[in-house]
């Protein structure tokens, strides 16, 4: 699929969502970790057809699962948490515009799940969740580029890119790979 707008439907739902998250990485110029792309293509088939992503409010969700009791209750929550704030940030920003809150928000309250899940889980899961966190705003800018690739949405002004690079670790995490129009690229 590599730099091509041909639609490829042949595979399994693994292998498609493997091709799109590698072209969503191509696009950007991103490189994800492969614990991190793998991770990335079954978030994303897990949270197929979702409803409800961005209800209820996810800084109330977080505070609850921060409060909820059992380690393997409370890391599903957080897993939750950080997954849905992942997905609105990358694929849905216009759910954090209608609810007037930034991208910038979902992008902090999910790396801040992560980093909760990081410091309370075993370690081959810590460094999982410690490397998502660390690498939150890089898996953002893949969602944005496979979002991208529908054809059907306008992209992100100047001032949400503006926004998500001050989110980003590094100032070269949003530079030149997120749409700002409809027509070209930044």
């Amino acid at each position: 699929m590599h730099g091509s707008d041909e639609i490829v439907t042949a595979g399994s739902a693994t292998a498609l969502w493997h091709d799109l998250v590698r072209e969503g990485e191509q696009r950007c110029g991103a490189q994800l970790d492969e614990n991190s792309e793998s991770w990335l293509v079954f978030t994303l088939m897990r949270h197929l057809g979702s409803t409800g992503l961005a209800e209820p409010a996810m800084g109330l969700v977080y505070l609850e699962a921060l409060r909820t009791a059992g380690s393997a209750q409370r890391s599903l929550a957080l897993q939750e948490v950080g997954e849905r704030c992942l997905l609105i940030a990358g694929l849905y920003p216009e759910l954090a515009q209608r609810r007037r809150v930034s991208q910038r928000y979902y992008i902090e309250l999910g790396q801040g799940a992560f980093r909760q899940l990081a410091e309370e889980a075993r370690r081959a899961a810590a460094e999982l969740y410690a490397g998502i966190a660390e690498q939150f705003a890089r898996l953002v800018r893949v969602l944005v580029e496979l979002r991208a690739l529908s054809g059907e949405w306008r992209g992100l002004d100047p001032l949400e890119r503006h926004a998500l690079s001050l989110a980003a670790r590094t100032p070269r995490d949003f530079e030149s790979c997120i749409l700002i129009g409809e027509s070209g690229r930044a």
